[in-house]
């Protein structure tokens, strides 16, 4: 490798080596660390560059805290359970745990050559029977405490997978709900399954969400949105006629609408919906089309039944709906289709009457042919009611019907963790015929995995080895649970199990996860949201109630990463638009990523703006190798010497700064300005030595937690001493408070002198002029900037003795002041001004090839009236 060119392949081999030999990243017993965290990969096989922005914000942040001096905590594991490695392993004619452990060792390898500083002493893998076994031990915990549930129900089923989902694993689509994994339209089935009870902890969850200041709000409106806290009341209509079903409850959030009820509709699964289609054969069909089949959403069937209005008196038709599910609320609604979207649209379909009671008060036109009113207003066609606001009806009608009760449901259901396959871990289980289901003891456990089996189905049920068991009760014959776990029951609890991964005895090492959690910082997609994220809350509360943790919330700060797109789209394979992550080099690709925009934000990959990342890697390796070849130096010191002292200062306080809020491409930007400035000191006469090597020196730190490699190199040519990622990170060695102000002042400058040349055309300027304000000016600005009332600022200012010695121009300045007083911005005093100019002005100087001045102005001075606080006069010979 050339000592100007930098190449980080030619150089990582050894680095990786030597962080190895020094245990850079291997964090020993120590009280409450800083806990970094990336959610960890699915083992897909090969890195994405969705998992390279992950990786690279929260290596970069734990290499940055690391270097201030904290015990950090940054560790790496794999999800390795799921059905894509039994389908992998199935189309290459292998079993999922040799596909699963070839793509660990695969990803295992391009992590380490991206450089990411993992604790690998910490690895994890929750295929393992010695992770899994804890997922048992909690099963049989949460059971214990009445946290799960083994009900027949109907769910989500995906024919593809041929497995059920959750709730959040159920995507929306304009077409239907399809999978999240595979987009294949989902079912219903009927199948008896094993639930977590996430919705104990409703209320909980939500209230919860009031703290976690350092989550994105997006997240947390998502979870409230999903959990979905509805208080209103629960209305019991009766059922005409003779029937087993003699009443129905409906939850509705607007009982002042009910007179306007023209039916009532129950969810196919309703109890009622089952007993009439004993008897009728067009409901039975409806029925079973809408469990097996993907039926219009606004499909229905009347039933010939009847239902009571307990407030009107009024018989209405009985419908079994599909719009209608079984699991929300009381899966039943009383239809109002005058002042609701879904029933106007469910009555449009079936020709069924739309009748207003609510008239809004605002004389508002109402077109119910084409939509419902949905807003508040005065009641109307409601009998003893007509008159009354929306608000007051309600509260009346709570009082007068004893069939009414005020009541609270919510959208979230419980979590649904049986799957049918085999890549799983295994419910600790066993079906007895006597006995019914029944756990299997403690010390039986792992219930560990057979032998892989193709097969299309479930290959447990294949294996009749797993399957044939006795009961732990009886001793009788008895089967073992074929369904294994949904797999993000591995990663609800795995941020704990990093703390102590060779435990035996327990899952975790409950005094040091109390020390240690929250999580600090936790990195991963917002799609997660309803998933993972909501999981591990509730997984973390559940554990704490069965005495295993004191914390009941996982994660302090919570960062979303944004999405890589590629001509407009996210890069996937699908789209034949992926970037491997190795295409540009490691460094190259890690600084574009942190570089192009904030972590939390869309960017978009272009050749371009890599282009650029490498340039600076080759523009910091040039500097530094330069000046380690005996570049010339000088010893004095001189005001400009001082002035670039002062900008790394500046730049460290700033990317320091910028570190902290993890707006990485700022730091980038901040390194960029600084390694220019040195560059142009460089190039304007010989550097001072001390200075130019500190600004070199603190370069190759404020880089190292992006380009760990470079920054390495650097440090090491510069005899930096030890590594640099062991190194102390760099302070500013003057007080910087005003170092926005400072900048501000001399770029203004900058840009002003600019100005003059271009717009008075001068070609080859003279010399150059600045003369800062008197000193009468920064009192007066001082006084305006600290005045609260504008309206007197002018008499404020001139009844000091100094303004009035000064006479006129001070009154004039002050009315200026008066004017934009809002838009006062800080400035320096004039003793800083002055000082900070001068030492400044070799940049005009350099830039335009001639003599610079700076000067305070004197009394009489012509220039004395442009010059302010902030902004000199220029003059330009």
């Amino acid at each position: 490798m050339s000592r100007r060119s930098y190449n980080s392949a030619q150089v990582q081999e050894y680095w990786q080596h030597a962080w190895d030999r020094e245990d850079v990243y291997e964090l020993t017993e120590t009280e409450d660390p800083t806990y970094v965290l990336g959610m960890f990969p699915y083992t897909s096989g090969t890195l994405h560059m969705g998992h390279v922005r992950n990786y690279a914000i929260t290596d970069a942040y734990a290499r940055y805290r690391r270097m201030c001096g904290d015990d950090v905590l940054h560790p790496m594991g794999w999800d390795a359970f799921g059905l894509p490695a039994e389908n992998a392993a199935h189309e290459r004619y292998t079993d999922p745990e040799s596909w699963t452990d070839a793509c660990i060792d695969q990803m295992r390898e391009e992590m380490e050559t991206l450089g990411f500083g993992y604790d690998w002493s910490r690895e994890i893998t929750t295929c393992e029977p010695e992770y899994y076994r804890w997922n048992q031990y909690f099963f049989r915990k949460f059971y214990e405490e009445g946290l799960v549930e083994y009900k027949a129900a109907e769910v989500n089923w995906c024919p593809d997978c041929e497995t059920v989902l959750a709730d959040a694993q159920v995507v929306e689509h304009e077409d239907g709900d399809l999978c999240w994994r595979c987009d294949t339209p989902v079912g219903r089935r009927e199948l008896d399954q094993w639930f977590l009870s996430i919705t104990e902890y409703a209320d909980e969850l939500l209230d919860g969400l009031d703290d976690l200041d350092g989550w994105p709000d997006s997240v947390r409106e998502i979870q409230r949105n999903w959990i979905g806290r509805q208080e209103g009341v629960t209305v019991t209509f009766d059922i005409a006629g003779e029937h087993d079903t003699d009443a129905v409850d409906v939850f509705t959030t607007r009982l002042d609408t009910i007179c306007g009820a023209t039916y009532l509709a129950v969810s196919p699964g309703h109890e009622l919906a089952r007993e009439l289609a004993e008897d009728d054969d067009e409901i039975a069909d409806y029925i079973e089309n809408a469990r097996t089949d993907d039926v219009a959403e606004l499909s229905g069937v009347e039933t010939g039944a009847t239902a009571i209005n307990p407030v009107s008196g009024e018989e209405v038709p009985v419908y079994v709906g599909a719009y209608v599910l079984d699991d929300v609320g009381t899966g039943a609604v009383m239809g109002v289709p005058a002042h609701n979207e879904r029933d106007h649209a469910f009555a449009g379909e079936h020709d069924l009457a739309v009748r207003q009671v609510i008239e809004p008060v605002d004389d508002q036109h109402v077109d119910l042919e084409t939509n419902p009113f949905t807003g508040r207003g005065m009641l109307a066609d409601s009998g003893e009611y007509d008159g009354l606001a929306s608000a007051a009806a309600r509260e009346q009608m709570l009082d007068d019907t004893d069939a009414a009760e005020e009541d609270v449901t919510y959208r979230l259901r419980d979590w649904l963790i049986s799957r049918q396959r085999y890549w799983g871990t295994p419910i600790p289980v066993v079906h007895c015929d006597d006995c019914g289901p029944v756990l299997v003891p403690e010390e039986e456990l792992p219930v560990e995995l057979p032998e892989f089996v193709q097969s299309r189905g479930n290959p447990l049920e294949e294996s009749e080895e797993f399957v044939e068991t006795t009961c732990p009760d009886c001793g009788e014959q008895a089967e073992r649970e074929t369904d294994t776990m949904d797999t993000f029951v591995d990663s609800s609890w795995y941020f704990l199990r990093y703390l102590s991964p060779d435990l035996d005895d327990a899952p975790f090492d409950a005094e040091v996860a109390d020390e240690t959690l929250p999580v600090d910082v936790y990195v991963g997609g917002e799609e997660h949201a309803v998933l993972h994220l909501l999981y591990i809350r509730f997984f973390t509360r559940a554990l704490a109630d069965v005495g295993l943790l004191d914390a009941r919330e996982p994660v302090e700060q919570l960062i979303n990463q944004g999405t890589v797109l590629h001509s407009g789209e996210k890069m996937s394979k699908t789209k034949d638009n992926v970037v491997s992550p190795h295409e540009y080099g490691a460094e190259t690709t890690r600084l574009f990523v942190l570089s192009a925009a904030h972590p939390e934000q869309d960017f978009e990959w272009t050749a371009r703006d890599v282009s650029s990342s490498y340039d600076l890697q080759q523009q910091l390796y040039g500097m530094v190798a330069e000046f380690t070849e005996r570049a010339a130096v000088r010893d004095e010191r001189r005001p400009h010497d001082e002035y670039v002292a002062r900008e790394i200062d500046r730049t460290v306080a700033a990317v320091s700064e910028h570190y902290d809020q993890f707006k990485f491409h700022r730091a980038v930007n901040e390194i960029r300005t600084l390694a220019a400035l040195l560059g142009q000191y460089r190039e304007f006469e010989t550097p001072q030595a001390e200075v130019y090597r500190r600004g070199l020196r603190v370069l190759a730190r404020l880089i190292a937690p992006i380009a760990p490699y470079l920054g390495e190199e650097m440090w090491n040519m510069l005899r930096g001493g030890g590594l640099v990622a062991q190194a102390e990170w760099p302070e500013p060695e003057t007080e910087i408070t005003q170092g926005d102000v400072e900048r501000r002042i001399v770029e203004q400058l900058r840009d002003d002198v600019r100005d003059i040349v271009e717009v008075a055309s001068i070609d080859d300027p003279g010399e150059i002029e600045v003369v800062v304000a008197p000193e009468w000016k920064y009192t007066a600005y001082d006084i305006a900037r600290e005045a609260d009332e504008t309206d007197a600022l002018v008499g404020k200012i001139m009844e000091r003795e100094s303004m009035q010695a000064v006479g006129g121009p001070a009154q004039e300045y002050a009315a200026q002041l008066q004017d934009r007083q809002q838009e006062l911005r800080p400035v320096l005093g004039p003793e800083a001004e002055l000082g900070l100019l001068d030492r400044a002005s070799w940049l005009l100087r350099d830039e335009f090839e001639t003599s610079v001045t700076v000067r305070q102005a004197e009394e009489g001075d012509e220039f004395a009236g442009k010059a302010k606080p902030g902004k000199p006069a220029i003059h330009i010979e």
